[in-house]
């Protein structure tokens, strides 16, 4: 299969805007284009295809309303994120909602996506977001969390670090929930030889190999009013193609931009993933070593096996090891052999106490009730995974 054929064949996508692609000049919502984006995006949802959309914005919108104008110190720049912030999703519910489809918003910060109880649950709110049909809107919650505002106020020389913007938001998201297809809209057509801005003989590159310390180099600086350059969104697409997810860096301001990358034009720059797209399963699988270890009955190993199902507390007859929410556990039947390996919802002492017990009895055992499962279908890999 071809790159271009590969985009064309995506079905779950995450689609981030950058400022100057929801605003101009960095402040006033650009409405005309951005529902001209939303409609696209309503009839991918409504093609049954999985969407998320990382939206940047709210400290232009928080800007405008407050009346703020010139230089902001980094304070009045979180006034503005959080004034913003409640617009900016309220203008997105607005225009999805003409289209009749549902929207969900998650605000995250750096810590989010590092903490593996936090992963695991942005994990399993994002999938059964997409299960019913929503689309979440995701952005960093810059009132709180001031890396991003940072950046924008002393850009750092140094390689972004975990978000640093939403590019690099985008990217982890991306990789948490096995997307095929992350579309970086920007306000340049991807990655060119030289600045397009600055040099007539610059050539847009159609797709990249690989990205490595030379290609990083042809780019360089932040756009104005936004956190992100176009070296934010190498290293964004490097992260991403890593883990497995094709990348497509595109100019936001051309006309019905979803629809002609994803029927395979020769738009923006193309990242490849090398391997796709079961790069999370790989993880799961090729671990160097699990925290502990559940113990199945053989009603649970055929309805995972069988049925696909998740792994309810019922099915458990035994716990091995002490490991928190969210480590890698080892799934064993009573005869000791293993039989595959999953991220776990509870540490392994509310496993204990769950262990044999109905989901509708949690919140009695507990006290109060998290998740259904042990380990959600998600987050489950079955068969030889010391393979």
């Amino acid at each position: 299969m071809s790159t271009r054929e590969r985009v064309r064949e995506a079905k779950r996508i995450v689609v981030k805007l950058g400022t100057h692609v929801v605003t101009h000049d960095g402040r006033e919502f650009a409405l005309g284009r951005v529902f001209a984006l939303v409609e696209s995006l309503a009839q991918l949802r409504r093609s049954g295809r999985d969407v998320v959309l990382v939206s940047s914005g709210a400290v232009g919108l928080g800007r405008r309303a407050l009346g703020l104008e010139g230089e902001l110190s980094l304070g009045l720049r979180q006034a503005c994120a959080a004034a913003g912030q409640g617009r900016l999703i309220a203008l997105y519910t607005q225009a999805f909602g003409q289209l009749d489809v549902e929207v969900a918003q998650v605000l995250l910060t750096q810590e989010d996506l590092g903490d593996p109880d936090r992963a695991l649950c942005l994990r399993t709110t994002l999938l059964r977001l997409l299960e019913l049909g929503a689309v979440p809107i995701l952005n960093e919650n810059d009132s709180v969390s001031v890396r991003e505002i940072v950046e924008l106020l002393e850009p750092s020389s140094t390689e972004a670090a975990a978000f640093g913007d939403n590019d690099g938001l985008s990217a982890r998201v991306a990789a948490a929930i096995d997307a095929d297809l992350l579309i970086l809209a920007t306000d340049v057509d991807g990655l060119y030889t030289a600045n397009p801005r600055t040099d007539p003989e610059a050539r847009r590159i159609p797709s990249l190999e690989a990205i490595d310390a030379e290609t990083l180099a042809r780019a360089a600086g932040s756009s104005a009013g936004g956190t992100g350059g176009m070296r934010s969104k190498l290293e964004a697409a490097r992260n991403a193609s890593e883990a497995g997810v094709d990348v497509l860096i595109v100019d936001g301001h051309a006309p019905r931009l979803i629809e002609r990358a994803l029927a395979g034009e020769d738009l923006g720059t193309f990242v490849a993933s090398p391997e796709r797209p079961s790069a999370r399963r790989r993880q799961i699988a090729l671990a160097p070593r699990c925290a502990g270890a559940l113990i199945l009955n053989a009603g649970a190993i055929a309805a995972l096996l069988e049925r696909k199902a998740s792994l309810l507390p019922v099915g458990v007859v035994g716990i091995e090891g002490q490991f928190g929410t969210g480590a890698l556990v080892e799934l064993r039947d009573e005869t000791g052999r293993a039989r595959g390996r999953g991220l776990v919802n509870y540490d392994s002492d509310a496993c204990r106490e769950l262990a044999g017990k109905h989901s509708r009895e949690i919140d009695r055992v507990l006290g109060w009730r998290g998740y259904d499962a042990l380990i959600t279908r998600d987050n489950l890999v079955l068969g030889d995974v010391e393979a």
